[in-house]
Parts: structure tokens; sequence; C-alpha cells
């Protein structure tokens, strides 16, 4: 519902983050010229085309069959309007009577090829739901999976034909692509004369990928690359924290790759935190699944001394275990729950995350510190509850410290001597034992 915005990090040092401004403005849209009706701007990709220039691609909400284009000398610039991706005769895509949804577009200039990579493959419900309240729509929901198709060197002129890339639930049968079907988030990259088209699957938590030695066919599942909930990690089938719908895709940085996703905050899909992590690709040109942690783009474990904001916990759960943000808001028990919140509204600086409605039996997780015999925690809290917090370097193993915490409307600080020495690369993992509720801002290390 916002403008799009830029930020970029020095290639010496990815934890140095800086917030480029608004690169292009919902207004610009001309399918948002009016004020009063404004449609919100879905999950773009950016790519340099032939020519030099940012092209920037993006879909629309209320189900608009359209992607649009903009376009900008330099990537941090300000983008201007280009057009709509149209087919030869200058119809936009989606436009035809029974075309598919041409979802979170996804863009490769390949050596002399630029390739488009659409879908939305939702479930029966979704489709069931559409087909019945909405009448006058053209775009066909299939669940089919993805699709690509071939552009002009002008970046939006269509000179292919629409065609199937990655299944979808409803044709996935004897693929391999059984449980990790394409649902949206399309996203693709050239790796060794290879393809590796990245899509976000039907069970929304996971970035999944698939290969091919073609940009436009012969894609086979190759695994999952990300999950924000750190399902399927090792075997993992329980969710380490609250999940949902995740976008992304990999990058390569002086020859370390990093999966870039988002995670839910809040008790809603639609309030996301980036989040990205370093992966590593194997000999065989495939990648193993990267691990969720608090270290981000940090290139190692975090120091073992300082503040830390609570707002980068990477586990959470309650005394009853996490869940799909879209439950909780839909169906309700956002009292039983933690997340991860701030005051105030939409803002680039002056964060202030922290953990809310910690309960009884409620853990946040913190993944990993670098820890040389620290002597000390403290806690930064707030809130009507009266007990401790529980420190644990391990999820279910005994207490490293026991922090008594006490009712207090104020952010204010509590800490607590470790009871032995800590050494080494470690989690940290903070329970609250006691009555009503608490917040939880951040912690130290001393």
């Amino acid at each position: 519902m916002n403008d799009y915005a830029c930020y970029s990090a020095p290639l010496d040092d990815l934890s140095q983050w800086r917030f480029d401004g608004y690169i292009y403005q919902k207004s610009q849209e001309p399918l948002n010229a009016d004020a009063d009706k404004i449609h919100s701007m879905y999950a773009p990709d950016v790519v340099q085309g032939k020519d030099g220039r940012y092209y920037l691609y993006y879909g629309l909400g209320d189900f608009i069959n359209h992607v649009s284009v903009a376009v900008c000398d330099e990537p941090a610039g300000k983008f201007e309007y280009y057009g709509a991706v149209s087919y030869e005769d200058g119809t936009p895509i989606g436009d035809r009577d029974g075309d598919e949804y041409h979802f979170d577009p996804g863009v490769l200039v390949d050596d002399n090829k630029i390739w488009l990579y659409t879908g939305f493959s939702p479930d029966s419900n979704f489709i069931d739901y559409v087909t019945a309240h909405f009448d006058n729509l053209k775009t066909n929901f299939n669940g089919q999976g993805s699709n690509v198709l071939e552009l002009a060197d002008d970046m939006k002129t269509v000179i292919s034909e629409s065609k199937k890339l990655v299944p979808g639930w409803v044709n996935s049968e004897g693929t391999g692509y059984e449980n990790h079907e394409f649902f949206e988030a399309s996203s693709i990259r050239k790796i060794d004369d290879r393809y590796y088209f990245i899509y976000s699957s039907k069970n929304n938590h996971e970035l999944c990928y698939a290969v091919s030695d073609y940009p436009d066919h012969g894609f086979v599942y190759a695994g999952i690359l990300h999950s924000n909930g750190d399902i399927g990690y090792k075997g993992n089938t329980e969710a380490k924290t609250y999940w949902g719908n995740n976008h992304g895709s990999l990058v390569n940085v002086k020859g370390q790759y990093y999966i870039f996703g988002h995670r839910q905050t809040g008790y809603t899909e639609y309030s996301r935190q980036g989040v990205a992590e370093k992966i590593e690709r194997r000999a065989d040109g495939l990648f193993d699944m990267a691990e969720l942690t608090s270290c981000g783009l940090n290139d190692g474990p975090l120091r073992g001394t300082g503040y830390y904001d609570a707002g980068i916990a990477c586990n959470l759960w309650s005394k009853t275990g996490a869940a799909k943000a879209f439950d909780l808001t839909f169906f309700g028990g956002t009292e039983d729950h933690p997340c991860i919140t701030q005051s105030g509204e939409d803002r680039e600086g002056h964060a202030d995350q922290y953990i809310t409605n910690l309960q009884a039996g409620s853990v946040a997780g913190f993944k990993y510190f670098d820890l040389v015999s620290p002597t000390t925690i403290e806690v930064e809290v707030r809130g009507n509850g009266t007990g401790k917090m529980l420190v644990r370097t391990s999820e279910t193993g005994a207490s490293v410290a026991e922090i008594s915490l006490s009712a207090k409307e104020d952010w204010h600080n509590e800490q607590a001597s470790f009871d032995q020495l800590i050494e080494g690369v470690k989690p940290l993992y903070f329970e609250y034992q006691g009555d009503e509720t608490i917040e939880f801002r951040g912690f130290t290390l001393k």
C-alpha cells in the first residue's frame, strides 16, 4: 500500500544497510490516478536491461491482471512509469479473456533473450471464492503453476506464447514437485550456465527452487532454500516461530551466496520483516537449506557482549507452540500468542521493535552468539506480569540464569548473574514464567 523504497549495503560489509529513499510512488501507476481508489503494488523485481538502464516490474492488487514497468538510469534513483507488458498488438497481458493471472513478476535478461516469469496458483477454496464473488473477472485462476514468456528488447513487448514452467497443486502428480508445488513469487537466477527458479510454494513458509539447463522448460524440483518457520531444516517438522507467506531469492556477493526472504510480524501476514541468511552451494551445484537465525548478514555469530533488540528473535512460540499468522488473524487466538511488533506507524528510522504478549511458557530464541564467559545478563521489559525470565543455551536444557521480574508499566531493566561459565558459539533462549503478560524489548550481555 506504500511507495516502493530502496535499501543498499556496500559489498564489503553487508551488515551496513542504509535507506536510499523512495524510488517509485504508487501514484505514478496510471491505474492509480484516482486517489480515492489506490491499488496496492505487489512484489516487484528489478533488472538491468541491455541498454544499461534498470527496469522495475510489478503487479497490482484487486485482481488487476497487469504487469507494469518503470525505468531509471540507476538502481536507487527516481523511476518513471514506462508502460504495461503488452502483446504485440498493444493489448496488455491479462486483458484477454482466459489470460492467467500474471502475478509477482520475475525477469531474466539472458545472453540474447529476455524472459518474464509470472504466476499465481491458489488453492481450490480461493478459486471457488473468486468464481462465486467476481463475475466480471476475465482472469483464469486454475492452480496449474507458473508461466514463462519472452519479451522483446524493449523490455515490455511479449513475443512468445505463455507456457507452463513449474506445476501447481492441480497438475503436480508424478512430477517430483508433490507437496512443494508453485504458489507465487517467481524469481530466476542463472548460475554457471544453469537456470535456478526460486518460488514460494503452496506451503507458504518456504522458498523452494528448481533447476534446468534451459530458461523456459525442463525444470526439476531441487529442494527448499529457506523457511520462515524453520520447517524442514534438518528434518524439523515443528514451526520454530510464527510463519506465513515468504518471498525472496538468491544473491551471490563475492562468491558467497545468500538467501533473502521475509517473515511475519504482528498478527498478520502483511506486516513483513526482511531476513537474509548465508546459504551454501555444494559441488553438485545444489544448495543446502539455510537455517533461520538472528545473524542475518553479520558474516558469522553475533558478538557475545552488548545490547540486542528482541525484534531479531528467530524463534518465538507460546506454551502451545507457534502458528500460521494467517490463522491467528482470521480464526482467532491472538490473545494466547506473542508476536514481534512496534509502536507507532510505519517509518524508515528510529525502530523500536519488541515482543509483546509473552505469557507463562512463551519462549523467544536468538541464534547465535560467540560467548566468552559473560558474567551478567540484563533484560529490558515492561508489563503487568510478575515472575522470572529463564535463560537457556538450548531449547530444553537447564537454565543458565534466572532473572526476577516485577510488574512495572514503563520499560526498565532487570538482571542476573550467569550461574556457570558459558563459552563457544551458542543460542540464547528466554522463557517467561509468571502471571499476566510482559513485553520484551531487548537484552544486554556483559
